[in-house]
């Protein structure tokens, strides 16, 4: 494996990066004037708990001791950590890890959705782009792209959920599921989720604009290259030429893009979810937030960290796989 000192180095910046956000969630949680721990325990006192009481209530519920030295407190909370203890939620009284198992899979359904259907769209438009370089397509296209691009994705939420949904009717204005239909794998439960799922979806797709354009200009610089001319002199065909040559070798930056995106959506998927009310990781988290559910929010704060690290990572481990030109060096995204 080439350069594989680079890689033992890149896996362990993501490791260091994950210590720093968890050491992080620690020092707010028990060190910071007015952190959590505080305002958790004022907060039972308040409501008639005994002082000691409500120590060992917090203590539960955010995998910290408070009774303890700060350097054994540390310890036992990054052992909490690892072991998957994210403590209590304080609205909803069961493990934040219980929360995380639901919420997580409507957002995974909603970003795997979203990025392979901008992805896709992204590479067939900008690859028409480069076809017609110069030609009306081209320009009504890139001015389509650039005006997706332009626009924030909550923007579009907003517009989306103004007249798609409650001015048109035609899809849910909140909700990840469909009411008076039992779960189960059935059409009208499986297309009630997908029917839910449509507007976020959508939302999501401005990313295709800043796909398409990239797309648009790593095709251009490939379809200057030597090699496309000895293809053609060497008889093959247009379709033989434009499938393995120019469209092989101008998606390969678009991958690494690609698993980037996979964090940014993570963390868009916060005010996404919110505005639909769709009830996965970025919805539990800003509504920990409004109820100063302080366990439930910084493990979800953890969550949507760890998948903008590894999809880093992956990112970068597995460029040279895909294109062997790369060896093993940071990707173009960089």
């Amino acid at each position: 494996m080439p350069n594989i000192g680079w890689r033992i180095r890149r896996i362990g910046q993501s490791v260091f990066t994950l210590w720093a956000v968890l050491t992080l969630t620690f020092v707010l949680v028990r060190l910071l004037p007015g952190n959590p721990m505080g305002a958790m325990i004022e907060q039972l006192i308040r409501q008639g708990v005994n002082p000691a009481r409500a120590r060992e209530l917090v203590s539960m519920r955010l995998s910290v001791d408070p009774n303890k030295p700060i350097p054994l407190a540390y310890v036992d909370y990054m052992a909490n950590m690892l072991q998957g203890n994210l403590g209590m939620s304080m609205y909803y009284s069961e493990p934040v890890v219980d929360i995380i198992a639901r919420a997580l899979p409507w957002t995974l359904f909603v970003l795997s959705w979203s990025l392979f259907i901008s992805f896709f769209l992204g590479v067939v438009v900008g690859a028409l782009m480069a076809y017609w370089e110069g030609g009306k397509l081209d320009v009504g296209l890139t001015s389509w792209a650039i005006m997706m691009g332009s626009i924030p994705y909550y923007v579009l939420a907003l517009l989306l959920l103004i007249f798609c949904a409650y001015r048109w009717g035609i899809f849910p204005t909140s909700g990840r599921q469909p009411t008076g239909v039992p779960p189960g794998f059935n059409w009208a439960y499986i297309s009630g989720i997908v029917h839910h799922a449509a507007l976020p979806v959508l939302s999501m797709l401005v990313a295709s604009g800043v796909a398409s354009l990239g797309m648009r200009g790593n095709s251009i610089r490939v379809l200057g290259e030597d090699y496309l001319r000895v293809a053609r002199l060497r008889g093959l065909s247009d379709l033989t030429i434009s499938t393995q040559y120019v469209a092989r070798n101008a998606v390969l930056p678009m991958y690494t893009a690609f698993l980037i995106s996979i964090g940014e959506m993570f963390g868009g998927s916060v005010v996404l979810e919110q505005v639909f009310s769709y009830r996965g990781l970025g919805w539990y988290m800003l509504s920990a937030t409004y109820q100063r559910d302080y366990p439930l929010m910084m493990g979800m704060f953890t969550v949507i960290t760890i998948a903008v690290v590894i999809a880093l990572l992956v990112a970068d481990l597995t460029y040279s796989f895909v294109d062997p030109r790369a060896g093993g060096q940071e990707s173009e995204s960089y």
